[in-house]
């Protein structure tokens, strides 16, 4: 089994430690949570001095199936606790547990207990959740590895790449050492039998035919503006009318509420306002993406942008895609107004970036129309552009900087330049 690091998410856990909040790690299933906590931060932990019994760690799954009782988990946890020192609490799966939120807010009242558990859908922090907790929840969500995270296990960036842009970032995939016939059989069977399955199980569906419908169609469009209504046509005009535009937003909502997929909302630069619909849908992990459509689908540039934006969001940015309007002069002499996208517009403590994602610009037209969107914002926020070309950093005579995708996602300074 190869270790892999995920030192951004356990630097996001120590910071918060004793902070007298219950640390909710989150994130789609598989992606590492258990790992994370159970492995790497006990580590941590054993390595600063921490006693091996005052951290208490439970899986509740069906091993522990009779600690799915709240009470009983409460009395579990309470029972090892046997002097004042600080004890490390770790819950793995808790929205398995029946009133779980009482189990949590009782550990809280303890000064020497520090609370961490683990979940993997929305309801740690849905509203009646937070309420519960009385604003006494700190989320840490955790991703799929990034790319810098599988980089050392390969000779070169092409080579991880590769690997990457296929398979994403589910961490069996590589701590495993699976083969590519082993990589494309465990997506489809994390795909088909954990994600879906899942989602129809919690929101008491009575088949996956139209959630799987959904999910296609979202992997068929990667980075595609949509919404409930347009994906509704798309079904009519395949001869499916019996999903309606309301039912898809449930769904989208469900597949959100598993984390398989994010929304991405519009804003326009100029008018500084968000853009209701349509919108984006990116995947939280490029793997199951390209196993969703078989592997038939693998372009590069949508994949490239997808990747970006994760890469962005394990950053801890808050990302939209940007708009802005502009009066282009036609053939005819008149004027109309056109719509120009920005990729990203990342956002993070006071800072911006806007950044677009273009696989080539080795032709110069590409060049001008990658450019052309981001030299019509006005403002002094850093503009920039990542591309596969092998290139050293540039920038434009507009002071737009122009970067390799591989300096991007291994140097997290590189949009700093």
């Amino acid at each position: 089994m190869i270790e892999i690091k995920r030192d951004i998410y356990l630097q996001r856990i120590i910071k918060r430690m004793g902070n007298g909040r219950a640390k909710v790690i989150t994130g789609i299933r598989r992606c590492g949570k258990s790992y994370l906590l159970f492995t790497l931060f006990r580590n941590y932990l054993l390595s600063s001095g921490v006693e091996e019994d005052h951290i208490i760690a439970i899986a509740l799954d069906d091993e522990n199936e009779h600690l799915l009782d709240r009470h009983v988990l409460g009395l579990e946890i309470r029972s090892r606790i046997k002097d004042e020192k600080t004890y490390y609490v770790f819950l793995d799966e808790i929205q398995n547990v029946e009133g779980f939120e009482m189990v949590i807010n009782g550990l809280l009242h303890k000064p020497n207990v520090d609370v961490y558990v683990t979940g993997s859908n929305s309801r740690f922090l849905s509203s009646d959740v937070i309420t519960e907790f009385r604003g006494r929840g700190d989320e840490i969500r955790v991703r799929p590895l990034s790319f810098g995270e599988i980089r050392p296990l390969y000779d070169s960036d092409d080579a991880a790449w590769d690997d990457y842009f296929n398979y994403g970032g589910l961490p069996s995939i590589y701590a495993e050492g699976m083969d590519d016939e082993q990589k494309v059989s465990f997506l489809d069977y994390a795909t088909k039998t954990i994600y879906i399955k899942d989602i129809v199980e919690r929101n008491k569906l009575k088949d996956d035919k139209g959630i799987s419908s959904v999910l296609d169609l979202l992997s068929s469009a990667t980075g595609s503006l949509t919404n409930p209504l347009k994906l509704a046509n798309t079904f009519k005009s395949k001869g499916q009318k019996g999903i309606t535009d309301k039912t898809i937003s449930n769904y989208l909502k469900f597949i959100e509420e598993a984390y398989v997929v994010e929304r991405v909302q519009r804003y326009d630069i100029k008018g500084k306002e968000y853009i209701e619909s349509p919108y984006k849908f990116y995947f939280s992990d490029i793997g199951v993406r390209n196993s969703r459509i078989n592997f038939r689908q693998v372009e590069e540039t949508h994949i490239m942008e997808n990747i970006i934006y994760n890469e962005l969001k394990a950053r801890g940015y808050l990302v939209d895609v940007g708009i802005i309007e502009h009066r282009d002069r036609t053939d005819d002499g008149k004027y109309r107004s056109r719509q120009y996208e920005v990729d990203f517009i990342a956002n993070l403590a006071g800072k911006r970036y806007y950044i677009q994602s273009a696989l080539s610009l080795l032709d110069e037209g590409k060049l001008e129309q990658e450019l052309r969107s981001l030299s019509m914002i006005r403002d002094s926020f850093r503009k920039i552009v990542i591309t596969r070309d092998k290139i050293k950093p540039r920038r434009t005579e507009d002071g737009i900087l122009i970067i390799n995708l591989f300096d991007f996602l291994l140097n997290t300074s590189a949009i700093e330049q």
